[in-house]
């Protein structure tokens, strides 16, 4: 990837678009959690994983890495199995599917197909996903940033 912040968004925002349209995945909710999870695309765990996504059964390739996580209000830092892909789209479709598909985030994608409700997803998802308190919070926010808003909107003119 770019060193350059917005080409980076602007990249990450044309798969987000096209995974809203393959997977129904709002790409609002997918670029905030990549901004998140890896400092605006500069940072991944491994080569490609922008997501911060745990190993499961389904990955073939892992890296283990210290990480920070939140328990019961004290910062613990844990050695970890994090899941690796061979690019940025193929992170990203991993996400969509853990968001769509995975048991933690069932009911939480189900009621959002129902209502529509970005905001209640984004904060559901959010809870579930990670143990810092604030990321909720962080999450939320960058859903509603213009600069998100405005990569989306470019990337849905170029698909049209």
């Amino acid at each position: 990837m770019t060193n350059n912040r917005s080409q980076r968004l602007a990249e990450v925002a044309k798969i987000a678009v096209r995974l809203e349209g393959e997977a129904g995945i709002p790409a609002r909710i997918l670029i905030a959690q990549w901004a998140i999870e890896s400092r605006w695309g500069a940072k991944p765990v491994g080569d490609f994983n922008f997501f911060g996504i745990k190993r499961a059964k389904r990955h073939t390739k892992c890296y283990t890495v210290e990480t920070r996580e939140v328990i019961n209000g004290k910062d613990v830092t844990r050695v970890c199995e994090f899941a690796d892909y061979e690019s940025l789209e193929e992170s990203c479709r991993d996400y969509a599917w853990l968001i769509t598909h995975g048991a933690p985030y069932r009911a939480a994608w189900q009621k959002y197909q129902q209502e529509g409700d970005l905001g209640y997803l984004v904060m559901s998802v959010a809870r579930v996903y990670a143990t810092d308190p604030n990321y909720a919070r962080l999450a939320s926010q960058l859903t509603g940033q213009a600069d998100v808003a405005a990569a989306i909107e470019a990337a849905r003119a170029t698909r049209a």
